[in-house]
């Protein structure tokens, strides 16, 4: 048995400026950071012939194009199994649509235990590469990159998105102070919305293809938010970095109507007035989870607990995809 882990993600800034459609203009930049919350993908060989997936439903199937579950489908027809006997089962510590990014660090998980029950190994850089073309060429959803390469890489990491589809990767230069500092005081909580990122993502995809002027100088000013989050975190200038959270989140609430809603707005608003200095809602938008940089963490968990939002506590991943047992 081969069991693959991989992590999910929360952004610090520059989130929508990994998807192609603005990146291949313009290049994108952002800082995400990988959390000990995760994806599993075990597999398997059976005694019997055929294809056994046990997700949120089951399915047994004799040959790759008989695959319901698209992700699956294309990341076994990639690594051409020929004459498939195979079980994949998969579990993970948050539900999908919370906005933690967990579809690339499952297609990231995946690909990484098949490479291991083939006997192969893949670099983070391929198995990012790889994912992506799983997710964004073959399947051709609407999303970005930056899912699928920090679920890879793990960390604390700043990602160029280039032009010419390359990405470079560096691990954000972070005092130890300062990293302990956003361990302690960012703070997630789930809104209790799950839904699916494809329709807000497509009309940014839309506008921006169509050179739409809004939506192009956003993304420029989100992507300058990036850059200036990483000068403030790197200068451990944590509280700058709070405010820049809240900053980013009002631009991002300007790119679609579905970004927010009353009721996020209301609780957002609960948290900057109880020891918050800043946040935004993690992913795409319209739900999952948000998330604060606190003064005051003890009276924001207070705050949030009182409306009914449950905190989800993390750390830092700093291994990325791995395999726990091969």
């Amino acid at each position: 048995m081969i069991i693959a882990r991989s992590p999910l993600r929360i952004t610090l800034g520059g989130g929508g400026t990994d998807l192609p459609s603005y990146y291949r203009d313009h290049g994108g930049f952002l800082v995400a950071a990988a959390i000990d919350k995760y994806v599993y993908v075990t597999v398997m060989r059976p005694f019997v012939e055929g294809i056994f997936l046990k997700y949120s439903q089951l399915e047994h199937v004799r040959e790759p194009q008989e695959i319901e579950h698209p992700i699956i489908r294309e990341a076994i027809r990639m690594l051409e199994f020929r004459t498939p006997q195979v079980e994949i089962t998969t579990l993970a510590d948050i539900p999908a649509g919370t906005g933690l990014g967990s579809s690339g660090s499952f297609t990231t998980a995946l690909l990484k235990a098949l490479y291991a029950h083939r006997r192969r190994t893949i670099r983070s850089s391929d198995l990012a590469r790889l994912a992506c073309e799983i997710e964004i060429d073959r399947l051709n959803e609407p999303i970005g990159k930056q899912d699928q390469y920090i679920a890879a890489y793990g960390g604390i990491t700043c990602f160029r998105f280039n032009p010419d589809e390359s990405v470079d990767a560096e691990p954000l230069a972070i005092p130890f102070e300062t990293m302990a500092d956003l361990e302690d005081n960012l703070l997630l909580f789930f809104s209790g919305f799950s839904r699916s990122a494809g329709s807000i993502l497509k009309d940014q995809k839309v506008r921006s293809q169509s050179g739409d002027s809004d939506m192009i100088a956003n993304l420029h000013y989100v992507k300058e938010l990036a850059v200036r989050s990483e000068r403030a975190l790197v200068t451990g200038k944590i509280r700058e970095f709070g405010a820049l959270m809240h900053e980013h989140w009002e631009h991002k609430k300007r790119r679609s109507g579905g970004m927010s809603n009353p009721q996020i707005d209301e609780w957002y608003e609960l948290g900057m007035n109880n020891g918050a200095i800043g946040g935004k809602l993690v992913g795409a938008g319209g739900g999952g989870f948000l998330m604060f940089y606190a003064e005051d963490r003890n009276r924001l968990r207070h705050a949030m607990c009182r409306a009914g939002l449950e905190e989800v506590r993390f750390r830092f991943d700093f291994e990325g995809t791995k395999i726990l047992l091969s």
